[in-house]
């Protein structure tokens, strides 16, 4: 059932009753505006439906196809681990003289086949859960970010595991950012066995919804999955709903294996955690500069990853992670921002959609250094073609500024006003019997006042088809001056501590906690 559908078997829309005088006023609109609404009848959630857009033709899907596959079977991937080589091999891929594994067409097509396609993502609490299935959207951050942007001070300074968990508390807290990937590198802890098990804590203290974590070694991941099995309450609970899922980068583009990550993808998945695919080439630079072609070398490294995964475990929850990153040219620099990074995730998205797969791509990088109107462009432009293009996993979408190096919190709380007018274009316009009736319009111009204002019809819809933000600033010169001329980053940083004050404790049991601390250094 769609939303207006879903809307308007749970609110009947009020009576239309004769109107002659504006009923209720501003105050009775503001009131119903921020009246509390029940979750099925919001105007926007996580994993409503894109797919509206296709920056590709449905030939040219099947020619990036095509190439994808002539890709993989003449040149194939170089560099796998020995195990790898094994799994491989023993599914049907051919290990060449030259030490590179090629993939005829059909093994790739069987392994297709074999994938899951309706993977969820689970929550610690079953509310986040994400359903990936058909095209359907989720935001949230990611990245490896090393330094937090100061924007009171206009400064970058190293992140800490504390902003980590500080990210995470604030991501708890907003609406339209559906998970949480680790999104900066605990730079403060120097053991790196130690800053993989805090970024999994501070991830987990902070939110029960979707997490997303690496591991900077294959040796430390038992260790990792101790601690997740603590959270969890023990391994058979993790197993039945596996929170937090692996950002692999289990290729080094051009068409090579990541050795080291490809033994943790394998480790990853005997444990029951999802596997996100992450194949991130630059265009220019380690990709072709063809967009085109960016596009196949993703497409082809991650249908390696699909044929890897499911030789070893037939229908195993994993994302296919085309992340074609841009370059500027002029200088080889990343672009995350640009338009090309948009068109670049949402051709990924239809790609996705072709096979069947749940998908992910990157979108909302900025390459401005702070909060401004050059950040804003770009977040909204990328986020917004990922969403109608029906990308089901949009990662990077807030936060993130100088094309990935830095974290901004106040850009998460601001993210979080965007991509709530993100979503209501990726719901659209619902067109029902109900909703193009003309009763209103004969009410209000034949009987009533001449407008709608206060009109029942109206007072209806606010919070079931409009979304309202809650730092923009909407109001007209003259209220802004009397309110004091509020700034938009300043209202974002009072947002910000409102929420890190109001959440105190961990998101954890006090007795999980206090296990945990004592198993491990928390830096926390």
């Amino acid at each position: 059932m769609d939303i207006a559908s879903e809307t308007n078997a749970a609110i009947e829309s009020p009576p239309v009753e004769k109107v002659n005088r504006r009923s209720g006023g501003r105050a009775n609109r503001v009131l119903v505006r921020t009246s509390p609404l029940a979750d099925n009848l919001r105007p926007i959630r996580a994993g409503m439906s894109g797919g509206q857009y296709s920056p590709l033709t449905d030939a040219n899907v099947l020619r990036i196809h095509q190439a994808a596959l002539d890709a993989l079977e003449t040149i194939g991937l170089s560099q796998a681990p020995p195990s790898g080589v094994e799994i491989l091999t023993g599914a049907g891929a051919i290990l060449g003289d030259d030490g590179r594994i090629r993939f005829p067409r059909a093994l790739v097509e069987d392994m297709l086949a074999l994938a899951c396609k309706d993977v969820v993502l689970f929550g610690r609490d079953p509310k986040h859960d994400l359903d990936l299935s058909g095209t359907r959207v989720h935001y949230g951050t990611a990245g490896a970010a090393v330094h937090v942007v100061d924007v009171e001070n206009r400064t970058y300074r190293e992140s800490t595991a504390q902003d980590l968990y500080d990210a995470a508390r604030i991501t708890h807290a907003l609406d339209n950012v559906h998970f949480f990937q680790r999104a900066m590198v605990c730079r403060d802890v120097v053991d790196n066995f130690e800053m993989d098990i805090n970024t999994i804590y501070a991830c987990c203290a902070g939110t029960t919804k979707h997490v997303g974590t690496s591991f900077s070694d294959p040796s430390h991941f038992e260790g990792c999955l101790e601690l997740l099995h603590l959270i969890a309450g023990g391994e058979a609970n993790w197993r039945a709903r596996p929170f937090v899922s692996n950002s692999n980068c289990f290729v080094v583009p051009p068409m090579k294996f990541a050795e080291e990550s490809c033994i943790t993808m394998e480790k990853c998945v005997r444990a029951g955690m999802p596997v996100l695919l992450l194949s991130a080439g630059q265009a220019g630079a380690t990709a072709p500069a063809p967009l085109a072609t960016a596009i196949v070398q993703a497409v082809a490294e991650c249908l390696a990853g699909v044929v890897y995964v499911n030789a070893m475990a037939p229908g195993h929850p994993a994302v296919f992670g085309t992340w074609p990153f841009v370059s500027d040219l002029r200088t080889g620099a990343m672009s995350g921002g640009s338009g090309e990074q948009a068109l670049l995730s949402a051709g990924c998205a239809q790609m996705h959609r072709f096979y069947g797969l749940p998908g992910g791509a990157a979108a909302g990088i900025a390459d401005a250094k702070l909060p401004d109107m050059q950040a804003g462009w770009e977040q909204a432009i990328s986020n917004t073609m990922a969403g109608l293009s029906g990308l089901n996993m949009v990662y990077e979408a807030v936060g993130m500024h100088a094309s990935l190096l830095g974290f901004c919190m106040e850009s998460l709380v601001l993210g979080d006003d965007l991509l709530g007018q993100v979503l209501r274009c990726v719901r659209g316009i619902d067109v029902t019997e109900d909703s193009v009736s003309i009763e209103a319009m004969r009410e209000v111009c034949l009987e009533g006042p001449g407008h709608y204002l206060g009109h029942p019809q109206t007072l209806g819809v606010m919070q079931t088809e409009y979304v309202y933000p809650a730092v923009a600033d909407r109001t007209s010169p003259k209220e802004w001056a009397e309110i004091g001329k509020p700034d938009l980053v300043q209202k974002a940083i009072a947002r910000k501590n409102r929420i890190l004050a109001e959440s105190t404790a961990p998101q954890l049991d006090p007795a999980v906690d206090a296990a945990i601390r004592a198993a491990f250094n928390i830096h926390v």
